[in-house]
């Protein structure tokens, strides 16, 4: 794969639900400006991340690489433990995914059951993911195009709408510019607080940008590819998660939104464009069928990279003629299953659950990325290497990998204060603590990792 399919990968993970869908939630909460906010600080802590991730991707270029990283610059538990937490992460991401696209097609097929849609979804997925990497890839390009495209609709005629120019609004009563932003609570209704535990939520609504770090090792030249790639992610990211969110938070009243109903339909019904709800729910469900997309293909090469160390099953590390580690893949479509028992048992509550349990995963491998780099840096250093020399290196050393580790584990601490998220700290940190107890009862604390690095050349 290439460096525009590295960038539509990672797109394409980053724009789901997360955006379409659970933005909504973010806003109620923080407020118009607390939502903005909490999506800059997102775009920041995202490229942090990125800088690590950078570095270590060019370092370590193999495939489902996250834990290999953690392994040779910290420690084979942590290794372990990140492996597991990024599959959970995307193996609940998957169930979430298939569950509100199944969903948004009652709209259309009201009589047919939301399980049957998650089964279809899976099978397509499956399917794509299947043939070859480079078929995943340009698969991933096509679907992020159409969402992408949504989202520059939305800013560019929702930004229009606040500046006055709204000529088919049947109401006529649309908000100009950042008069929504001055809400009968002030600038921030439910305090700065509100910005603290939506954090999580908003990293979630990020996660998939690391996603150009598993696919590392199936990409041409990735001293060249990876750090372009990661440039123009974060550059797009933040363009349109931000734009978007001002947009959508400056024309819809705070305590107006939530997750009942994706904001996109409720900007482009306000400002009167014709068959907006048909359009955005087709939108939607290919955002969440892409998202679905690159969370399959991160599972399967997370679970192939285990099996490669030795740390999971070895039937895992089979691969097909065409490289693609198919068992692995099929384990991964468990995730699926969530989907199927969510969409039964109660699917808008166990939605936000599902959401902040895949946040909590993704912000611990965010974690365990800028631990990964302080460590490797160092230890680079201390062996005489040149850092001048480095294909790619994270800028201000030590303060991005420090700073980028401290946000994250706020954004943690902010959840233990909102009733809707908590439950993400009860299920995540046992689940820590079981990998790393599973590990050193399993393979004791001489396990080593055979993954080459620079630091090996």
């Amino acid at each position: 794969m290439g460096p525009r399919h590295l960038v539509m990968i990672a797109m394409g993970g980053v724009i789901g639900s997360g955006l379409f869908l659970s933005s909504g939630y973010t806003i109620s909460q923080a407020g118009p400006l607390g939502a903005v906010i909490a999506y800059l600080i997102g775009s920041f802590v995202v490229y942090l991340v990125m800088a690590c991730l950078g570095e270590l991707a060019i370092a370590y270029p193999v495939s489902g690489a996250f834990h290999i990283y953690a392994s040779r610059s910290i420690g084979p538990a942590t290794g372990f433990t990140t492996a597991w937490l990024y599959w959970l992460c995307w193996a609940v991401a998957i169930g979430s995914e298939f569950t509100a696209a199944g969903l948004l097609m009652q709209r259309w097929f009201p009589n047919i059951d939301v399980w049957v849609w998650c089964v279809i979804f899976a099978a397509v997925l499956f399917g794509l993911n299947a043939v070859s990497s480079r078929f995943f890839g340009e698969s991933e390009f096509w679907f992020a195009i159409i969402k992408v495209g949504a989202i520059i609709v939305l800013i560019v005629l929702g930004g229009a709408a606040l500046f006055g120019f709204h000529p088919l609004s049947e109401t006529g009563n649309h908000p100009f510019l950042l008069e929504n932003f001055n809400t009968t609570g002030g600038l921030f209704p439910n305090g700065f607080t509100g910005v603290l535990v939506t954090a999580l939520a908003v990293f979630y609504a990020f996660s998939g940008s690391e996603l150009i770090g598993v696919a590392a090792g199936e990409t041409a030249d990735p001293a060249k590819s990876i750090p372009k790639a990661m440039r123009s992610t974060v550059v797009r990211l933040l363009i349109f998660f931000v734009g978007a969110i001002a947009v959508i938070a400056a024309t819809i009243p705070f305590d107006q939104v939530g997750l009942d109903q994706s904001p996109f339909v409720t900007v482009f019904s306000s400002i009167g464009i014709p068959f907006a709800a048909d359009a955005m729910n087709f939108v939607i469900i290919t955002a969440l069928l892409s998202a679905g997309n690159s969370g399959l293909f991160s599972c399967a090469r997370m679970l192939y990279s285990l099996s490669d160390e030795g740390h999971a099953p070895r039937v895992l590390r089979k691969l097909t003629r065409r490289g693609i580690p198919m068992v692995a893949l099929s384990v991964s479509m468990v995730g699926g299953l969530a989907s199927l028992i969510s969409s039964v048992v109660a699917p808008e509550t166990v939605y936000l659950a599902l959401v902040s349990v895949a946040g909590f995963a993704v912000v611990g491998v965010w974690m365990s990325i800028a631990a990964s780099h302080f460590f490797h840096r160092r230890t680079f250093v201390k062996n005489g290497g040149n850092v001048a020399a480095l294909p790619y290196k994270a800028p201000l050393f030590p303060l991005v990998p420090i700073l980028a580790f401290s946000l994250c584990f706020i954004s943690l601490i902010g959840i233990a204060f909102d009733p809707n998220q908590v439950a993400a700290l009860y299920f995540g940190v046992p689940f820590v603590g079981a990998c790393y107890a599973l590990f050193y009862l399993k393979y004791g604390r001489k396990a080593r990792t055979a993954a080459p690095s620079l630091l090996d050349r």
